[in-house]
């Protein structure tokens, strides 16, 4: 971070705690007078209820002399009431302010949350309070993590809570993962910054109380700074002193935010925080109807980026983030919204400008989620450079060779080589590879399930992606036949081979790497149970010592995590290509063979940079037959397996049906 970075973070609002006092502050346009409540210590009594002054520019501010630190409080406005017209005001709604650091209980839902003005009483003893709390600046370097390396999606209560060496107190929160067993899975694997699924304060939607169900993913936040206290019972310290613990030993931290909704939902929602602020200000209307939200989301409601009062909130949120926690990056959840003006996608979008020349942030690393469901709002490849962005036409892509699909080569060159077609126009790749991640079937589930099955969720399996790209090797679900176990191990193995063989950063989300099941449930946002609770006792060991041999291997070959697109012509001076294409018989690949429907051979060979240096082979054979590849001969060099294996005959390797296995090109006789 720049060295003024940390002295630029000074937002306007939320509640500044000094020697004589809190100042508490808070925005609305519209607003006709705010208060601030105060709560007892243990945030039950409301003590006293305060009117913020007008300040100008919608600015409502108050210092309080002689409140101590720790104080509990929250917001109060009165406005006109009209929902058809998107004004909520109701001083009954006690409102969680948009700034606050920490929260004292997690939130709740209650049907009275969404009463209309004077029908629901008054909600205080619904609601979480913030506590006001002097935060101490973290030790913030240049960002761990850099294009090329490994992320590992961590979705933080399902990893620890039934693993069986985690002291029981922690298991399920932040803490838990600084633990040295939880790190040294992280290095064993060569984890290069784990991504944390959001850990702010979440509330459950409403429809799944009544289910006997919650959300275990935290995609549905209230406010966009305070940690969810059932993942941080210690606040903001718990998420400092964690990332300082992996940044120890080099890993990264990025967490994965969301703002592009909040759980406010749509008109039948409740009001809870920037609904009762200022409705129209923070969130975007329908076009033809202001008392509408605008569901670019699919969550009842989208927030207005384009509204200077939200980008400087959501900017100081990431700002809290990097200067309270030493945080490295950010992953945007259905990041379209955030470039959105006008209901219009904008790579050139105020918000999106402002977070890459900000003197606190722009320094981090920026991943996009390229897509959500509103207009145009596809946009896979058309973030600014300094994004980069996941790449579900990688994972398509790459389940569907796998699968068998026809005339899919040529394809999986393309995203072996950094997606080109996609994040052309300069010389690095931007994407970020994966197979499988929180959303949609695991990484085990792809190779067991031709559908999904989320009954559990309780929607009449209508929820969740449709098409997955998946196969189940003959049986529907679990199989007891050894030579359908054998199958499924070996497609399991050859796109996991095949994301660590690619171009650009790679992901791969927790648990993924032993083999862990939803037994075909592709939208477990709702499953905060042993479905989607890490095995640790039972996980496939061989398997995840695969991993950690492909991680190795590619933190060895610079050929592999490096991010220039592979373009087949030298590279920096050097005699070699950078890539070449080969059929099964060692031959360079001609129009004709790209164009085979039949193809489901390929070895891709990359360059080490000059003809001193030995290559590396990827042989990759999706037929249902084992195959002989052979590699060129070179003069001096000698092909040997990257792994322990028979050396080979003549360059000849034989690669078994549906694998994919690595060769180095050794200097020798």
């Amino acid at each position: 971070m720049p060295a003024d970075g940390a002295a630029a973070y000074r937002p306007r609002f939320g509640a500044t705690v000094s020697e004589g006092g809190i100042r508490f502050a808070a925005w609305s346009g519209a607003a006709e007078r705010i208060w601030v409540s105060l709560f007892d210590a243990v945030g039950k009594s409301e003590t006293d209820r305060l009117e913020l002054q007008r300040a100008g520019d919608g600015v409502f501010a108050l210092s309080v002399a002689g409140l101590p630190e720790g104080t509990r409080y929250g917001f109060r406005a009165d406005g006109p009431y009209a929902p058809d017209e998107g004004q909520w005001f109701d001083p009954d709604k006690l409102l969680v302010d948009p700034y606050a650091a920490r929260i004292d209980r997690a939130y709740r839902h209650d049907g009275r949350l969404a009463a209309g003005r004077g029908q629901g009483g008054d909600t205080a003893d619904l609601m979480p309070k913030a506590v006001a709390a002097r935060l101490p600046a973290a030790s913030t370097t240049a960002p761990a993590f850099t294009p090329g390396g490994l992320i590992y999606e961590v979705p933080v209560r399902a990893f620890s809570t039934a693993h069986p060496t985690i002291p029981k107190k922690i298991r399920g929160t932040i803490r838990a993962l600084a633990e040295p067993v939880v790190i040294d899975h992280f290095l064993r694997l060569g984890v290069s910054a784990v991504e944390l699924m959001p850990v702010t304060a979440t509330m459950d939607e409403r429809h799944l109380p009544a289910l006997g169900l919650s959300n275990s993913w935290g995609y549905n936040p209230v406010t966009f700074m305070a940690l969810d206290p059932r993942l941080a019972p210690g606040g903001m310290d718990d998420l400092r002193a964690t990332t300082a613990a992996l940044h120890a030993t080099g890993i990264g931290v990025i967490l994965d935010l969301v703002f592009n909704h909040t759980a406010e939902s749509d008109e039948f929602g409740p009001t809870l925080s920037l609904r009762g602020l200022d409705n129209r200000a923070y969130y975007r209307a329908a076009v033809d109807d202001p008392g509408r939200y605008a569901n670019d989301t699919g969550t009842g409601n989208t927030l207005a980026c384009d509204h200077p009062v939200a980008q400087e909130m959501i900017l100081d949120s990431l700002r809290h983030f990097v200067v309270h926690a030493g945080i490295d990056g950010f992953r945007f959840d259905l990041a379209p919204v955030l470039g959105r003006v006008g209901g219009e996608f904008r790579a050139d979008a105020p918000l999106l400008q402002a977070m890459r020349q900000d003197p606190v942030i722009g320094d981090r690393i920026l991943i996009a989620e390229p897509w959500d469901i509103g207009h145009n709002g596809y946009r896979l490849g058309g973030f600014p450079s300094e994004f980069l962005e996941w790449n579900d036409r990688y994972r398509d892509d790459v389940r569907r060779f796998w699968r068998g699909d026809r005339g899919m080569v040529g394809a999986l060159a393309t995203r072996l080589a950094g997606s080109s077609d996609i994040f052309g126009g300069g010389a690095q790749t931007r994407t970020v590879n994966f197979v499988a991640a929180h959303d949609g079937m695991t990484l085990a589930d792809i190779v067991r399930y031709e559908r999904k099955h989320n009954e559990a969720n309780g929607e009449h399996n209508h929820d969740g992606h449709n098409e997955n790209f998946s196969w189940n090797n003959g049986v529907e679900g679990e199989s007891r036949d050894p030579e359908i176990a054998a199958e499924r191990s070996r497609d399991v193995r050859a796109m996991l081979a095949t994301l660590f063989a690619s171009r650009g950063a790679i992901m791969l989300t927790a648990g993924d790497e032993f083999g862990r099941s939803q037994h075909g449930n592709n939208n477990a946002y709702a499953q905060d149970n042993e479905l989607t609770w890490l095995d640790w006792a039972d996980r496939d060991v061989a398997l995840e010592d695969f991993v950690a041999d492909l991680s190795r291997l590619r933190r060895e070959m610079p050929a592999l995590a490096e991010v220039e697109f592979l373009t087949g012509a030298p590279r920096h001076g050097s005699d070699v290509s950078d890539v070449e294409w080969l059929t099964e018989t060692g031959r360079s690949m001609t129009d004709a063979n790209w164009r085979e429907p039949d193809r489901h051979r390929l070895t891709m060979l990359l360059g080490s940079g000059t003809a001193l240096a030995g290559r590396l082979a990827v042989m990759i054979n999706g037929a249902r037959r084992d195959a002989a590849f052979r590699l060129p001969d070179r003069p001096g060099f000698q092909w040997l397996p990257a792994a322990s294996g028979t050396r080979p005959v003549d360059n000849q390797f034989a690669v078994p049906a549906r694998s994919a296995i690595f060769a180095i090109e050794r200097p020798g006789e």
